[in-house]
């Protein structure tokens, strides 16, 4: 495990502290609850979203299986309505198929920016007021 001190600043989209994402199952690039990243996190695991059944099956079928366990990592496998953090690509990648899970702004770190524009992810968001 990478230490702390290579991780990049832990702020989200709207440059404010972030807000963890899970913790069960536990998420991230650090395992760390959040949807912190670093340079070696080459996947950019940065936008925390609801899993829902449609975006599992999506993922399964485009090689990312995310639904089923894999003990010897202490990966329990996703469930519907489970929150995980994302690869930015592979949730645009949804987004331009239309299955698109729902996102927390909040939760999601601000170098998802990268890859995805705010105002595309605003339309995803389940935390907004």
């Amino acid at each position: 495990m990478m230490n702390q001190n290579e991780m990049d600043e832990s702020l989200n989209v709207y440059d404010e502290p972030l807000i963890p994402c899970n913790f069960d199952p536990v998420t991230g690039f650090f395992r760390d609850g959040c949807c912190n990243t670093c340079d070696q996190d080459l996947g950019s695991h940065t936008v925390c979203i609801e899993a829902t059944q449609a975006f599992l099956e999506y993922s399964r079928f485009r090689g990312n299986d995310l639904s089923t366990p894999v003990l010897e990592y202490g990966f329990p496998g996703l469930k519907p309505g489970d929150k995980w953090c994302l690869c930015a690509a592979r949730w645009l990648e949804a987004y331009n198929a239309g299955m698109a899970p729902r996102v927390f702004l909040q939760s999601t770190h601000k170098k998802a920016l990268q890859i995805i524009p705010l105002k595309l992810l605003s339309q995803f968001a389940a935390d907004l007021n």
